[in-house]
């Protein structure tokens, strides 16, 4: 069995609105909620929010908003892991049923990585979207006292760049766990971690006006939508 959560709640800063706002024609968590349709592998879709117009929005697109998160969960201060944790504690799910907390803001959500994620479960107590950094962060720079750059790990200066490990950062897109870890709000990192690798071209955190500007123009550039 296999639920997926979307948290959206209505009261976003940066960007108003920012779960239901148009984007590429569209209200952005609707790309969320038809990719995760199309993934094919929920028995049932939920959207976690404080908001009624939110849950006038998503109902039609043929999805459960059962309940109306509360003003405590849906401030600035309340993390994913305790919206996760009331939604799975309301909803009252089985210990071992294998839960998607998947973000709105997510329009270059692919179906397929999204179903890898409850396989990963298997070996790990929680499976997470990632993709690696453009440029090796062996070479990362940064200002000193002086207002000179210098390299963080200069013994890595003449080091080829193929022999650098590569290194990943999460991508911001899903998080798979069995319900009795986000039921107890057990960190992700607390125990083991599984990563779902997605290619830099389906990654955008969309986090101000320019990232929704640039994250559209991608979005069109891919012609996916």
């Amino acid at each position: 069995m296999s639920i997926c959560i979307i948290p959206a709640r209505g009261g976003s800063k940066r960007i108003p609105r920012k779960n239901v706002k148009l984007f590429c024609g569209k209200p952005i968590i609707e790309w969320t909620i038809a990719a995760a349709q199309s993934a094919g592998i929920f028995e049932r879709i939920i959207v976690s929010t404080d908001d009624v117009e939110i849950m006038d929005t998503v109902i039609p697109m043929g999805v459960e908003a059962p309940f109306q998160r509360p003003q405590n969960l849906s401030d600035d201060f309340a993390t994913t892991i305790d919206v996760m944790a009331h939604a799975v504690n309301t909803l009252g799910l089985d210990n071992d049923c294998a839960v998607c907390c998947l973000y709105a803001t997510a329009p270059f959500l692919q179906p397929e990585k999204l179903a890898i994620g409850p396989n990963k479960l298997n070996h790990a107590d929680f499976a997470m979207s990632v993709t690696s950094y453009a440029f090796p962060i062996q070479r990362a720079l940064r200002a000193n006292s002086l207002d000179q750059i210098e390299m963080i790990n200069p013994e890595q200066f003449i080091t080829r760049s193929q022999d650098l490990e590569e290194y990943f950062h999460d991508a911001g897109q899903f998080y798979w766990a069995k319900a009795s870890s986000w039921s107890a709000g057990k960190s992700i990192f607390e125990g083991k971690v599984a990563g779902v690798p997605l290619p830099r071209s389906r990654v955008q955190d969309i986090d101000t006006h320019e990232d929704w500007e640039l994250a559209e123009a991608m979005f069109r550039t891919l012609g996916l939508g």
